[in-house]
């Protein structure tokens, strides 16, 4: 895009210095709140699957009302892999609304549907000012929904269907983890880097 029809809209290399630092704090702070999301699933999910040498143990520690159906040791195996459908020698006929898979999974997408939105939602605003082009900031916009919604997608598989779907997270996670990072970066640079003070001027 050249800087005459980047002047016809706003730009984040145009904004003033107090909307260049609010964008930046944006930033900043949910890049924070990613990490400690990768960190988390760090912490919860790969070290259990495939380093932590005595899983049961350590499930067990944990006080049965913060556990969620996904950690509970039901196999020997780590969260990962754990088989959520596994029954009970003699299972009890529970409605689907008392079932503790259903309730937790529900909560968890209300938490997530928010949290995650808002984030993006946030993100959008940004990435309307990029100096791309339309096409490039509509695709932009668009994909960390779709992540995040097959993201949502994957535990409701893994917790009815499969323990398999649980790989779905990757595809879903990794759609909004690029998207959030490539926005950030260029926003970042386009706000602070050497050349946004010749288009800023030109706007």
């Amino acid at each position: 895009m050249t800087n005459q029809s980047a002047s016809k809209r706003m730009t984040l290399a145009g904004m003033p210095t107090p909307v260049k630092a609010l964008a930046t704090c944006i930033i900043v702070t949910l890049a924070f709140g990613m990490t400690g999301a990768l960190g988390q699933i760090y912490v919860h999910d790969i070290i259990p699957t495939f380093f932590d040498k005595d899983k049961t143990a350590k499930h067990s520690a944990m006080p049965m009302e913060n556990k969620e159906p996904s950690a509970m040791p039901a196999t020997s195996r780590g969260d990962l892999f754990s088989d959520l459908n596994v029954k009970d020698p003699d299972p009890k006929e529970v409605p689907l609304i008392k079932n503790e898979q259903f309730v937790w999974t529900l909560k968890w997408t209300h938490i997530h549907l928010f949290g995650m939105n808002m984030i993006f939602i946030l993100m959008g605003a940004v990435t309307l000012m990029l100096n791309i082009s339309a096409k490039s900031r509509t695709w932009l916009v668009v994909l960390p929904f779709f992540g995040v919604m097959i993201d949502i997608l994957a535990m409701w598989l893994k917790g009815f269907v499969s323990p398999v779907f649980f790989w779905l997270h990757v595809p879903g996670g990794g759609i909004f983890g690029a998207v959030f990072l490539y926005v950030s970066l260029r926003a970042l640079r386009e706000m602070w880097g050497r050349g946004q003070t010749r288009l800023s001027t030109s706007l």
